[in-house]
């Protein structure tokens, strides 16, 4: 499917079932591919361009969850249009005219980078922007399409616990092939991010990369995804919130040239099937930290 150009309503889509057959959440926040008309208009980059950040048919790929009963959230506008693996106002003041709001995060080294909440560069460090955006039209766009991902993010968490005393936050993502291929390193096929052993049960961990090193994946963890502000922020194994970044080398599935699924597609998505298959059979119950409500 190509990208398409066109007002984003709704946001985002929730598949949640009315009985989880698992305590997992499944939200890719990178995938989307609709791209606003007048967002096209204020930016200077072609769309082939800003489509370099997107994490192009991950959705796709674990769609399976669906199937198994498993709530499943995407994000449908792109990640160059608004981050939503960043803080809430991690702003980039040399951005914007207007002054930020005080509590905003001005420093952060993702700011310092480019890739804030609102990003300033797409790709190798390539500027979005010919002229700075107006305070006002970037705390519009954070209220209006990142904190109601976000609500809905702790609403169905919340209510996973709550259901069988743990949550289970799998983070759905993608990398250009790029930067898997250091020399210095050898190519990962996927990596997983737990912020390096605080955000995941390591039972959960490791059922992850044993299943997709039995499928025949090379696995890193950590290096060089340990996980971003999802990870970190709904990853509290101690309160039985468990939180893992999965990254995807996109040289797997996808023609990143063209944006388009590969003739590898099919077999990646049968293998996220098998992994998404293993995360629904986990039993769970010997990792709750506190009793499930009663229903």
């Amino acid at each position: 499917m190509t990208a398409i150009i066109a007002d984003i309503d709704p946001p985002f889509d929730l598949i949640e079932p009315a009985a989880p057959a698992a305590p997992v959440l499944f939200s890719s926040p990178h995938s989307g591919r609709t791209y606003p008309p007048d967002f096209l208009a204020s930016v200077r980059l072609s769309l082939a361009t800003l489509r370099r950040s997107e994490d192009s048919f991950v959705d796709e790929l674990f769609e399976g969850a669906r199937a198994l009963s498993m709530p499943f959230l995407r994000a449908h506008f792109p990640r160059s249009f608004i981050d939503l693996n960043r803080e809430p106002y991690e702003l980039d003041p040399a951005m914007f005219d207007g002054r930020l709001p005080p509590y905003a995060n001005t420093r952060s080294l993702r700011v310092v980078g480019g890739l804030g909440t609102i990003a300033r560069v797409v790709g190798d460090a390539v500027e979005i922007y010919d002229r700075r955006l107006p305070v006002e039209a970037a705390l519009a766009r954070i209220d209006a399409y990142y904190m109601p991902y976000h609500r809905t993010l702790r609403r169905v968490l919340s209510r996973l616990h709550r259901r069988f005393g743990i949550a289970v936050l799998i983070d759905c993502h993608s990398m250009p092939s790029s930067a898997v291929c250091r020399e210095e390193r050898p190519k990962a096929d996927v990596v997983i991010g737990d912020r390096y052993g605080t955000s995941c049960s390591p039972l959960i961990v490791d059922l992850v990369e044993g299943t997709l090193r039995a499928l025949g994946y090379t696995v890193a963890r950590n290096k060089p995804y340990a996980g971003g502000f999802i990870t970190e922020h709904y990853g509290t194994p101690a309160m039985g919130l468990h939180a893992i970044q999965i990254e995807i080398n996109r040289a797997l599935y996808l023609d990143e040239a063209q944006f388009r699924p590969s003739e590898r597609f099919a077999r990646m998505r049968a293998d996220i099937d098998v992994l998404v298959g293993r995360l629904a059979e986990m039993p769970y119950r010997d990792l709750v930290a506190f009793p499930a409500a009663a229903e």
